[in-house]
């Protein structure tokens, strides 16, 4: 039924989990996996630290070698369990969008992403990608969440 799965991740301990099971899941399935980074470009005003800290170059040259070093990292992990893995890194204001795009780009079939699970106030200031990925989505999206 799944042949091809889009795993975006942020890095976080949460989404690294999410794609250790993505890749558990692509395994049992006989699936192969894009697992995707989005990296949000720079700006000039930021609650993030990391875009407060340089310049425009310096931020995207971070942000870029921080995200293929994450991205290979996650490929061998899938390799080794024997899953066919190819990553992609994408720079975007919208990552819910940029998500939506690659997966209809890479013809998956199914997304498997992280939620943090944040609510009320949180959610609404911050708005929730996850949220943004189910409500946009023709894919079917299955969303890993933090056990509390």
């Amino acid at each position: 039924m799944f042949r091809n799965i889009l795993i975006p991740t942020d890095g976080s301990p949460l989404a690294t989990i999410a794609v250790d099971a993505g890749i558990t899941f692509a395994k049992e399935v006989s699936a192969k996996v894009t697992i995707l980074a989005v990296t949000e470009p720079y700006h000039l005003f930021s609650v993030d630290p990391e875009q407060l800290s340089g310049t425009r170059d310096e931020y995207e040259a971070l942000a870029s070698k921080h995200a293929a070093e994450m991205l290979a990292a996650l490929a061998r992990k899938a390799e080794a369990e024997g899953v066919t893995c190819q990553t992609e890194q994408v720079s975007s204001h919208e990552v819910y969008r940029a998500i939506i795009d690659q997966a209809t780009q890479k013809d998956a079939d199914l997304i498997i992403m992280a939620s943090h699970g944040r609510g009320g106030v949180g959610s609404l200031m911050l708005g929730s990608v996850a949220a943004k990925v189910l409500a946009h989505s023709t894919i079917p999206v299955l969303i890993y969440r933090a056990k509390k």
